[in-house]
C-alpha cells in the first residue's frame, strides 16, 4: 500500500458570488491575480514549497478553466507517479449521487481517494486565499502538541471577528471554545479555514456527521470534535493573508502588490509562487507611453499611460489612454483616448475609443448592493464597451454592449448592464 505522511485536500469548487461578474464564467480560485497568476496558485505553491507532494483539488462550479490551468501539475512539480495533483469533481455513485453540498461533505465524498494514500495527517485548504505558509511548520506544531486537530488562526480586528470562526485558547494554544461567525465574538483569534487532522479523527468525524445537510467544517465537524473532547489546538499565523472574496478586497490585494515595499512579496527566491506560463512575446513600450509603479504582463503593447495598476499579459493600451489604479486581466484591449480609473476589467474585454470609466460620485448599486459596494467599475470577461461612452463608479457590465444600452452615452454610478444569458 502507498503510504504518505500528509496529503492535502484543496477546496476549489467555490462560485465566489461576491465577486459578481468576475465569476460569471469561472470559479473563484481560477480568477486572475497579480498580472500573472490565478488565485489557486498560492495554496498549490505553498504545498510544494512545504514538501506536500500529494494534493486532491476538489472542483465543482465552472471547473473548465481550473482543470486546464492545473493540468497534470507540471508548473508546481506535482506531476508525480505516486501522489501529485488530482482534480476531484463530484461523480456519480451507485447509491447516492449529489453535488458537493458543504466543505466537509466534499471531503467525505472523497474518502476513497484519501484512503489510497493511508496518510497519518490530512491538510484541508481553501483555494481562494492569498498567502504564503509553510505547512511543515504547522505539522510540527500539531505533532508536538499530540493534537487531533490543529486550526491555523490569526488575529483580526474585533469589529471584523463575526465574519470568521472564532477560537478561545489557553496559554498553550489548546482551544477551549470555538464559535462559527458569532454575533458577539469573545476573542479576535480567527480560523483561517486551514486545518490539519489526524487521519483517524477526520475519518470518524466525517462518517459520523455525513448525514448533516450542507456538512461544513466550521459549523459541524469542528464543534462535533470539540464536544467529543478531542485535542484541538490553534496554530497562530502572523504573516500576510487575504481572503479575496469581495471586489474590494480583491482590488486592494492587487493594489498592495505595486506598493514601493509591497506587503506581499511575489519576488522572494526562497518561496516562489508557481503558475502555468504560456510562451508569450515580450512587452512593447512605445515612445508615447508612460508607466509608473505597475505590474505589466508579457506580450503587452503600451502606447498610453499606466499608473499604480496591475496589467495582465497580451493587453493592448492605445495612444492617449490613461489607466489608473486598475486591474486589467489577460487579453484586454483599451482603445485610444480612454480614461480608466479604479476598474477591474476581466479577460479579453474590449473597451472602445474615448471611453471614460470611473467618473462622477459613488451611488448604491441598483444590481446587488451586497456585491457592488465599492467605488469600482467591474467588467466581466469578453465584454465589449462601445466608443465615446461614460461609465460611473460602482457599476457592473457583462456582455457585448452597444451605444443604445447607454442613455445619453452614460451608465450612471450604481448602474449595471448585463446582457441576456450572462450571470452576475
Amino acid at each position: 500500500m502507498i503510504k504518505k505522511e500528509m496529503i492535502a485536500m484543496l477546496l476549489a469548487g467555490g462560485q465566489g458570488s461576491r465577486l459578481g461578474v468576475l465569476t460569471a464564467k469561472v470559479a473563484k480560485p481560477a480568477v486572475a491575480f497579480g498580472g500573472k497568476y490565478r488565485i489557486i496558485d498560492f495554496p498549490l505553491s505553498n504545498c510544494i514549497n512545504s514538501g506536500v507532494d500529494t494534493v486532491g483539488v476538489l472542483t465543482q462550479y465552472q471547473p473548465l478553466r481550473l482543470n486546464s490551468h492545473i493540468g497534470i501539475g507540471i508548473p508546481w512539480d506535482l506531476d508525480r507517479n505516486i501522489g501529485g495533483v488530482t482534480v476531484l469533481p463530484p461523480y456519480e455513485q451507485s447509491s447516492n449521487s449529489e453535488w458537493y453540498t458543504g466543505t466537509a461533505n466534499a471531503i467525505f465524498q472523497n474518502l476513497n481517494y484519501m484512503e489510497m494514500y493511508n496518510p497519518d495527517y490530512v491538510l484541508i485548504l481553501s483555494g481562494d486565499h492569498i498567502y504564503k505558509m509553510d505547512y511543515e511548520v504547522m505539522l510540527n506544531f500539531h505533532k508536538a502538541n499530540n493534537a487531533d486537530i490543529t486550526i491555523a488562526c490569526m488575529p483580526v480586528p474585533l469589529e471584523e471577528a463575526s465574519r470568521f470562526g472564532i477560537v478561545v485558547t489557553d496559554e498553550n494554544g489548546a482551544i477551549k471554545e470555538f464559535e462559527e461567525k458569532p454575533e458577539k465574538p469573545s476573542s479576535n483569534l480567527a480560523s483561517m479555514g486551514i486545518y490539519i487532522f489526524s487521519w483517524k479523527v477526520l475519518k470518524e468525524a466525517l462518517v459520523t456527521m455525513s448525514d448533516q445537510s450542507n456538512c461544513d467544517f466550521g459549523k459541524h465537524i469542528i464543534p462535533y470534535c470539540h464536544e467529543k473532547g478531542m485535542r484541538l489546538f490553534a496554530y497562530e499565523y502572523n504573516g500576510y493573508w487575504k481572503d479575496v472574496g469581495t471586489l474590494g478586497s480583491y482590488w486592494e490585494a492587487n493594489m498592495e502588490l505595486v506598493d514601493i515595499i509591497p506587503e506581499f512579496n511575489l519576488y522572494e527566491e526562497y518561496w516562489k509562487i508557481y503558475t502555468k506560463s504560456d510562451t508569450i512575446t515580450p512587452q512593447y513600450v512605445a515612445d508615447t507611453s508612460f508607466v509608473e509603479k505597475s505590474i505589466v504582463g508579457e506580450g503587452t503593447n503600451i502606447e498610453g499611460e499606466i499608473r499604480n495598476s496591475v496589467i495582465g499579459s497580451n493587453v493592448s493600451i492605445g495612444k492617449g489612454a490613461v489607466v489608473k489604479e486598475s486591474i486589467l486581466m489577460d487579453g484586454v484591449v483599451i482603445g485610444e483616448g480612454c480614461h480608466i480609473e479604479k476598474a477591474i476589467i476581466a479577460e479579453e474585454s474590449v473597451i472602445g475609443k474615448d471611453v471614460k470609466i470611473g467618473v462622477g460620485q459613488y451611488k448604491e448599486s441598483t444590481l446587488d448592493p451586497r456585491v457592488y459596494a465599492f467605488d469600482l467599475v467591474t467588467i466581466g470577461e469578453k465584454s465589449v464597451v462601445p466608443d465615446h461612452v461614460q461609465i460611473g463608479k460602482n457599476t457592473a457590465i457583462s456582455g457585448e454592449t452597444v451605444l443604445e444600452d447607454y442613455p445619453d452615452g452614460i451608465l450612471e454610478s450604481g448602474g449595471a448592464i448585463v446582457k441576456d444569458g450572462d450571470r452576475v
